[in-house]
């Protein structure tokens, strides 16, 4: 259950939680055009909170609303602006900030040129994403038999409300399984992502990701692990690879906002590993905390204090 905070921005002004309705012919709500971002806020060991690389969430929620040709009323630095805001009006040092941009009630039908762009800002409080235990332990993954979006069906470099009916089918049959996330293949048959997270694998003491051209969103997080990855002298690479890696790997690991860094330990009751947090993902994950907690001052670039 979110736990409600004070306050939600929209379209410029703050509502109480409970009145930041929307009519019920709202577009985006029956043909699932709409453009999101999922965000952290973190307090560091001096007690100031920053919002985890607010800039480059933003950004990317501009340009997916560019792509679809939604025509947003606020500039990328208002809507940074209108974050900071939302977190200090609800009293939050630490927060999950949820910016979404939605086509208004209007004209129906699929085309709708002319309904109103909203744009609303929430935030709520967010503990370990995949449940209490699972950035120390690791969890269970299954490879889904929903395959992840086709480039060519869909554009699939938009963080998009309706294409995530494709994770939700993944995830709510990994769920009936028994297992805590799924694992989506592409049109081919390679690994894609999870239903909300980038995937990693190590083999003997190399990191391997699926390309960015590939069928993925391009993750905030993931390009964090990435640079970690160089500045730690750990070999990184990009390519595809199939289910039988991850079955070999060493590790893996997911990486997204909500789920920060979170090992995997079986996939499809296959032991992944030693099956538990590898030696690798656990130094990258001390070293991500040591950024967003506030031990390690080397990317001052990636915290936009409030």
């Amino acid at each position: 259950m979110v736990k409600k905070a004070e306050k939600i921005w929209f379209d410029g002004e703050f509502v109480n939680w409970d009145e930041a309705n929307v009519h019920v012919l709202s577009h985006t709500l029956h043909y699932g055009l709409g453009i999101f971002e999922g965000i952290r806020a973190y307090e560091r060991a001096d007690g100031r909170t920053h919002i985890f690389r607010l800039e480059e969430h933003i950004h990317r929620m501009v340009s997916g609303a560019r792509m679809f040709n939604l025509k947003l009323q606020f500039t990328e630095e208002e809507i940074c602006k209108a974050c900071k805001e939302t977190l200090r009006i609800n009293n939050q040092k630490e927060s999950y900030l949820r910016p979404l941009v939605f086509i208004g009630s209007g004209v129906m039908g699929v085309a709708a040129k002319g309904n109103p762009i909203h744009t609303v800002i929430a935030t709520w409080p967010w503990g370990e994403y995949l449940g209490e235990g699972a950035l120390e332990n690791g969890i269970r993954g299954k490879i889904s038999s929903f395959a992840r979006n086709h480039p060519n069906s869909v554009l699939v470099k938009g963080k998009v409300t309706g294409h995530y009916v494709n994770s939700i089918l993944a995830k709510h049959e990994a769920l009936s399984g028994g297992y805590d996330e799924a694992i989506l293949l592409d049109h081919e048959g390679y690994i894609s992502e999870a239903s909300g997270e980038n995937i990693f694998i190590v083999r003997k003491g190399i990191v391997k990701t699926p390309p960015y051209s590939s069928s993925i969103l391009g993750g905030i997080t993931r390009d964090a692990v990435i640079t970690l990855c160089r500045e730690m002298d750990i070999p990184i690479e990009f390519g595809r690879f199939a289910r039988d890696e991850l079955y070999m790997a060493d590790e893996v690991f997911f990486s997204g906002t909500a789920v920060e860094i979170t090992p995997v330990r079986e996939i499809d009751d296959r032991q992944i590993g030693k099956g538990g947090r590898g030696e690798i993902t656990h130094r990258l994950q001390k070293r991500f905390f040591e950024i967003v907690r506030g031990t390690d001052n080397s990317h001052p670039e990636w915290l936009s204090f409030i």
